[in-house]
Parts: structure tokens; C-alpha cells; sequence
């Protein structure tokens, strides 16, 4: 159930509650204990909250979104050790027995939510909005379909969700953030400093003699490891996607004709109307209303006497999909313009509307549609022969067939390459395939003669093999003599300047104004205003900015700059603490960081008296099986 939630509809639900209060909750377990509360029970239940029990395969599929859902931020799979190492699988159960402790806790204190209020929030999710930024109907039902919702098992979750929220906000209430506090913030964040500065190049350092031969051999040998060649995959590859695929099809014109003629609403912009609506707690006061109407009263007129603002009538322009109210949009879509409906009754009580305007519809010709439609085509039978070649590709791969054989058998083409754990290739240029960084990923998880599953890639398949290694090696001085000799030039030319940085250092210490001491070198004083922490400006490196807010004012300091070639010596000229304004965007946003900080160690005591008020256990062996770490248990 959870599952299908969190793909099709709760996002502004999972970014308020679970994203925020449920990792806070999940931390609080850390923090407060959980081993204390492991121990075995019976099969099928992963773990029990109070009289609320938690199934293995509820958190199987939960655990597998989050690990797929990484895996597609981070670009790569996620393999099930690097999940462990993170705490995916204790973060995920956490939530789960958080989740399920604020459901008991919702009964226990008998809390509802109206229907009205669960239409309010999820016609304002902009997971169904439509292209014009309102509520779809047809893209709310889509989205249900697709993960095989209706509508009332949908509301009944959202229902939950929301009552877990209500508790959430009802422990923190509107606490005042601390002042000390938020003008500490302050300071730290948006305090300015200004300075004069001079930088030290390559110039300042001198003429750097050639290196002898043991002096560069000896620098190799003391930093050997950084010319070491890396470990080479030799990859082969066979892609099977929409897009691949739909490249070398081609699309007959009456096809695209045919298409066009078959799916004309799907090219066009749909007539919209600017829709008012007035609703009544009974029909027959609407019928009254309508009466008034048809004696001259005019809509607004009436709006108004009810004490209606316009925000209060108006649906917006919008096309018929986007009402709500069946009944409403029915109504209004026979209207002409300016004219004003009958009583209809719809969900939320009787329903008088007018339309203001009336757009008509849009459509484009075929000529300027034919590549998009061609495009649609060539996706839609691509999707078909991905699966079907899919099955193929597998089917082979079963009877023993390699993966060169298959896509030889199937004239499919294959491609590989050779490339370092980075994803670059002997040459030392990133390789450009598609998804290769999924693909190099994988490979190095993987080994010769593996036979690995195939990478799931925009609605297709990347499959993969390793056919060859080259192992990591020394590389010797001559094959790595220019680079050698390119880095010791650059390290003397660091160290030199940091000696001379710290004999202007000392001058300027002594006493010698700063202009005298870069004339006397030949440098050029530059000036920098309104650095903060974190934030410098072209020639003032974060290493510079770092040491700025390290140095007290009319101070004098020095740090490497932009490259390790530059070196800056510095003076600062000015501290200015802007005073801490409460009512600034920036200072509401400090503040804002300040109470989610107190909340969550509101949350953190809130769940461990739960945890222990209702009774929490887990079944540890059930744990384990869910994660694929040991045999099922058969007893």
C-alpha cells in the first residue's frame, strides 16, 4: 500500500512529514537506543508497535524503492553492501515503526479528518496537476490506475498520512526561536569583511631550474602512488531502448496521417472557460437564488450579498478536465457566455455557476506536428520490441548463448569499451556511451564471466559483460616523465611562494605599510568588499575567504589562492556585522532553521516515550530474510 502511495500521489505529503519528521524520528531511534528493543517472534511480522504489526513484505518493497530511488539520483546501482553501509535498511524500518506508532497514537486519541479537507490538500498536489498548473482529473485517475489504486483505498492513505502530520505539529506548537541564538547565526552567516591584498605568481617565485635526474627520480619514488595506472574493465555492451530502437525505424507518412486523425485531441489545446461558481448549503436555496437571477439580480450582485469575494467564486480559466465537480464542469461546459446555469447538485452542496469567457479550442496543423507524432510512434512500437527483444535477449542468455552470440543472432549492436573505476579510457578521456556511468558502475561490481542482470534504463535495457581486465600497476618514470617533471615544477613553485608570502608577512608586521611592501616587489594592491563566509570573488579563493574570517580586523594573513601557483597575502580593512533584522527574509529563514533544530529534539523525546509507551519489538531473523541475508525459515 505504501508502496503505490509514495510512486503515484504523496509527495508534498512525503516531503512535509516523511522527509522531514519521519528521518528526524529515525534519527531520534539512533539516538536514543534501539538494540534494546530486537529480539525474535513470529514469522510474517517484521516487527510489532503496540497492537499494530509491520509485514516483512511491506518492508521488502519499501526497502527496494529507497534502494532503487537512490540508485537513480546517484546515477548507479546501489549494491546491497553499499545500502548496509549507509543504515538504508535501519532507516527504512525506523520510519516504518514510526509510522506505525502515530497510526496507534491516532486511534488511541480518536482523531479525524473531514473528506472536504482531503479533497482540498490533494487537488492542490501538483503531482496531478495538468500543464496548466491546476488540478487533472484525468491525470488523478491515470496516476491511481497505474498503481492499481482506487479512489477510496487512495483517500483512506491520505487520510493516515494526515493524521500522523496532525500529531507531528501538534508536539512543537509555535515556540518562540531563541534571540541569542539567531543573532549568533546571524553574525556567523552574513557578517562582511573587507580587504587589501596582493598576489604572489609564478613570477614572484623566480626562475625554477631544471630538475637533475635524482632529484626528480627521487620525487617519483616518494609519490609513486599518484602516477599508478589505474585498474582497466574491458566492457561489452548490448542497449535496448525506446530511444536506440527508435532511431532506425522508420515511419510511413500514413501512419503519421492515420495517427493524427485517430488522436486530434491528444495535438490540441482543449476549449477553456472562466468559470464562477456559487455554492449553496441546501437546493433549495439555490432555486431561490436562481429565481433572483432571472428577475435581474446579476451574479456578482449575489456573490457579493452572501459576502463572497471573488477568490471565493472563481475557478479560474480552465478547461473542462480540471473542475473537480463532475456535476459542476457539466454544467458549465453547455453554458453560453454570460449565461448562468441551473441548480445542479454537486459534491460539496448545490451549485449555481456562470462563464465570463470562453476560449475555444486549439489545434495545430499536421505538417507542424509530423515530428512530434513520429517521435510518438517510433516510442510506442519501440516499447513493444524492447520487451519483446528482452525476453529474446534473456531466453538465449539461458540457453548458454554469450552476449556477442545473441546480438549477432538478433543483428543487434554491440559496443565495448575499456575504461578506469572514473569511467575514463586508456587515454585519459571520459568515455561517452549512454548510461555510462551505470554501466562502468556495474562493471566494476561485477567480473569476467559473470552473467549479469541487465541495467533498467528509460524504459529499456542496457546489458553488460566484463570480457577483460588490466589490473592496477606501477607505472615507471619514463612512462610518466612529463607529468612527473610537470608536478615537481608546481610544487616548487608552491613552496617558494609560501616562503616569500611569510617574509611579507613579516615586514608588514614590523611595521611597513602594505602599499610599500607590494611596490618594493612589484605587486599591484587589489581591494575586495562584502566577502562572508563561504562566499568570495574573482582572485579571492575560499582558502583566502577562510582565512579572512580567521584574521581580526587591520590583521594581516595569507593563504594559497586560486591554484596551488598563486599565493595571496592579505590585510583586513573592515568587520561589519549587519544588525539582526527579525522581520527579513533571510532572518525569518534563520529562524525557520532555529525551530526545525528545537523540533527535532521535541520529535527525538516524543518517540522515545512512544517507542516505550506502546511496546515496540522486532523480529530480527525476519530482518535479515527480508534483506536476503540469510535462509528463509522453514520451521
Amino acid at each position: 500500500m505504501l508502496r503505490g502511495i509514495r510512486k503515484a500521489s504523496a509527495n508534498w505529503l512525503g516531503r512535509t512529514i516523511m522527509g522531514v519528521v519521519m528521518g528526524v524520528l529515525a534519527a531520534s531511534f539512533a539516538v536514543w537506543g534501539i538494540n534494546d528493543i530486537f529480539r525474535n517472534f513470529g514469522r510474517g511480522t517484521l516487527a510489532k508497535v503496540g497492537g499494530i504489526e509491520i509485514p516483512v513484505e511491506l518492508f521488502r518493497q519499501t526497502y527496494n524503492d529507497r534502494l532503487h530511488q537512490i540508485s537513480r539520483q546517484i546515477g548507479r546501482p546501489l549494491s546491497p553492501e553499499q545500502a548496509k553501509a549507509i543504515g538504508l535498511d535501519r532507516q527504512v524500518l525506523l520510519e516504518l515503526i514510526a509510522e506505525a506508532g502515530l497510526d496507534q497514537r491516532a486511534r488511541q486519541m480518536r482523531l479525524g479528518i473531514a473528506d472536504s479537507e482531503i479533497v482540498r490538500r490533494v487537488t492542490e498536489d501538483p503531482t496531478f496537476h495538468g500543464p496548466t498548473g491546476k488540478f487533472d482529473r484525468a491525470r488523478f485517475e491515470q496516476l491511481l490506475r497505474s498503481v492499481g489504486y482506487s479512489e477510496q483505498r487512495f483517500v483512506a492513505e491520505q487520510r493516515r498520512l494526515m493524521l500522523r502530520k496532525e500529531i507531528v505539529d501538534s508536539l512543537n506548537g509555535d515556540l518562540p526561536a531563541p534571540k541569542a541564538w539567531l543573532e549568533a547565526i546571524n553574525q556567523f552567516q552574513n557578517q562582511q569583511r573587507g580587504i587589501e591584498y596582493v598576489t604572489l605568481g609564478p613570477a614572484q617565485a623566480g626562475d625554477i631550474k631544471q630538475p637533475t635526474a635524482e632529484e626528480l627520480s627521487k620525487y617519483f619514488e616518494a609519490r609513486k602512488i599518484l602516477f599508478r595506472a589505474p585498474e582497466y574493465r574491458k566492457i561489452e555492451t548490448v542497449a535496448v531502448t525506446p530511444a536506440e530502437l527508435g532511431k532506425w525505424m522508420e515511419i510511413s507518412d500514413a501512419d503519421i496521417k492515420a495517427a493524427f486523425d485517430e488522436h486530434r485531441g491528444r495535438y490540441l489545446k482543449p476549449e477553456r472557460r472562466h468559470v464562477q461558481q456559487i455554492v449553496f448549503p441546501t437546493m433549495a436555496d439555490a432555486e431561490a437564488a436562481e429565481a433572483r437571477i432571472k428577475d435581474g439580480l446579476s451574479f456578482a450582485a449575489l456573490a457579493a450579498e452572501r459576502g463572497l469575494k471573488d477568490s471565493d467564486i472563481d475557478l479560474g480559466t480552465v478547461p473542462k478536465s480540471e473542475i473537480i465537480d463532475p456535476a459542476v464542469a457539466n454544467a458549465a461546459f453547455a453554458l453560453k457566455e454570460g449565461e448562468v446555469s441551473a441548480p445542479v447538485q454537486g459534491r460539496f452542496g448545490a451549485v449555481i455557476a456562470t462563464v465570463l469567457k470562453i476560449e475555444p479550442e486549439e489545434t495545430k496543423s499536421l505538417a507542424d506536428l509530423t515530428p512530434q507524432i513520429r517521435n510518438d510512434i517510433a516510442s510506442e512500437r519501440a516499447k513493444a520490441d524492447v520487451k519483446r527483444l528482452h525476453e529474446q535477449i534473456e531466453d538465449e542468455r539461458a540457453g548458454g548463448a554469450s552476449l556477442a552470440q545473441v546480438a549477432e543472432k538478433l543483428k543487434l549492436p554491440v559496443s565495448t569499451y575499456d575504461a578506469d573505476r572514473s569511467g575514463r579510457d586508456l587515454s585519459g578521456k571520459v568515455v561517452n556511451f549512454p548510461h555510462a556511468g551505470q554501466v562502468v558502475s556495474a562493471a566494476f561490481a561485477s567480473d569476467v564471466g559473470v552473467d549479469n542482470d541487465p541495467i533498467e534504463v528509460d524504459g529499456g535495457y542496457v546489458w553488460y559483460n566484463v570480457t577483460g581486465i588490466t589490473p592496477a600497476r606501477d607505472r615507471t618514470l619514463d612512462e610518466v616523465k612529463d607529468e612527473v617533471e610537470k608536478r615537481w615544477r608546481e610544487d616548487e613553485i608552491a613552496s617558494l611562494l609560501k616562503a616569500k608570502s611569510a617574509e611579507l608577512l613579516d615586514k608588514l608586521k614590523a611595521g611597513t605599510p602594505f602599499d610599500a611592501v607590494a611596490n618594493a616587489e612589484g605587486l599591484k594592491v587589489q581591494t575586495a568588499d562584502k566577502l562572508t563566509r563561504g562566499n568570495g570573488e574573482a582572485g579571492v579563493s575560499g582558502k583566502v575567504v577562510a582565512a579572512v574570517f580567521h584574521t581580526a580586523k587591520d590583521g594581516f594573513g595569507s593563504a594559497e589562492g586560486e591554484t596551488q601557483s598563486d599565493w595571496v597575502v592579505f590585510r583586513v580593512t573592515d568587520v561589519t556585522t549587519p544588525k539582526f533584522d527579525a522581520n527579513v527574509a533571510d532572518a525569518k529563514r534563520i529562524e525557520d532553521v532555529v525551530k526545525r533544530q528545537e523540533s527535532d529534539e521535541i520529535y527525538g523525546q516524543y518517540v522515545a516515550w512512544l517507542r516505550n509507551e506502546l511496546g515496540t519489538s522486532v523480529n530480527e531473523s525476519a530482518l535479515a530474510q527480508a534483506l536476503g541475508n540469510s535462509a528463509p525459515d522453514t520451521n
